[in-house]
């Protein structure tokens, strides 16, 4: 295993810097409390004032001036009934409440597979004010990968499943990624997805999860120059998804085929929050 350069390392302990600033960010991932589903009922929910309902993509809460909840787009006080409306696989930082300033917890709406659901995102969660960055394996040369990328002419849904038992989902994949890791005896070929212009992402289960790291992870990269197919996958940059750190997110769980039959110890490790 070739030692990498200063040069290297510095740049893998500014993206290390930058994933714990991500994670760390006011009403973000790690504060996540609670997670409820809006039924047509308008009626009340665990630890939140008010009362809350939901009609296939529309969410209605009522609620009083003395409740405390305002808006979080606008700041104003709900009194009366306000509604919000999501597609499918949409979410919104929807209102606040409590604490000093009135804003310690924010209220998310989400709509999974259908349905309505709020989460709660406190601003005091343990696992938010507790935080001092999230465990990685040490910096390994030999896990940046050369690899091949074949587009599908064009994106295909699969079904998979989610961290949440009552929560499908779909992958669109666009394409496979071929490669062969250090103590492979195999290449292996893997559905990828878009993620955002010029990028891929690859969700993956390997032989370390739910031992040094969490169920599964994803890594994202490059694609490759119009016209080529070769392209580079850095598994130190392999980060957890929001699951890892709360047993209320409904993350995606990998394509059942994306798994790497040898252990990949670079990365991130399990944070051991949930």
């Amino acid at each position: 295993m070739s030692t990498p350069t200063p040069e290297v390392q510095e740049e893998w302990h500014r993206f290390r810097s930058a994933r714990d600033a991500e994670l760390v960010q006011e009403h973000g991932w790690l504060t996540l409390t609670s997670l409820q589903w809006l039924t047509e009922e308008h009626a009340a929910l665990d630890h939140l004032p008010g009362l809350w309902s939901a009609d296939g993509a529309e969410a209605a809460l009522s609620a009083a001036a003395g409740d405390g909840i305002t808006l979080a787009e606008t700041g104003t006080p709900v009194d009366g009934t306000v509604t919000a409306s999501l597609a499918d696989e949409e979410s919104l930082l929807w209102v606040y409440f409590g604490g000093s300033d009135g804003r310690r917890i924010g209220v998310e709406l989400a709509r999974r597979g259908g349905r309505c659901a709020v989460r709660t995102r406190d601003a005091a969660s343990a696992v938010f004010t507790d935080f001092d960055g999230v465990p990685a394996f040490g910096y390994r040369s030999d896990l940046v990968v050369p690899g091949r990328y074949a587009a599908y002419p064009e994106p295909v849904e699969v079904p998979i499943r989610t961290a949440h038992p009552a929560v499908d989902g779909v992958h669109v994949t666009v394409g496979e990624l071929m490669l062969q890791l250090p103590g492979a005896e195999q290449e292996y070929r893997l559905q990828v997805s878009a993620e955002g212009p010029g990028r891929l992402a690859l969700t993956f289960h390997d032989a370390t999860n739910n031992e040094s790291t969490a169920g599964w992870r994803k890594v994202v990269f490059d694609a490759p120059e119009p016209g080529t197919s070769a392209v580079t996958v850095d598994f130190n940059r392999a980060v957890n998804y929001p699951s890892a750190f709360t047993a209320f997110g409904t993350c995606p769980m990998p394509v059942g085929s994306n798994i790497i039959g040898v252990p990949v110890e670079a990365g991130e490790k399990d944070p051991g929050t949930r």
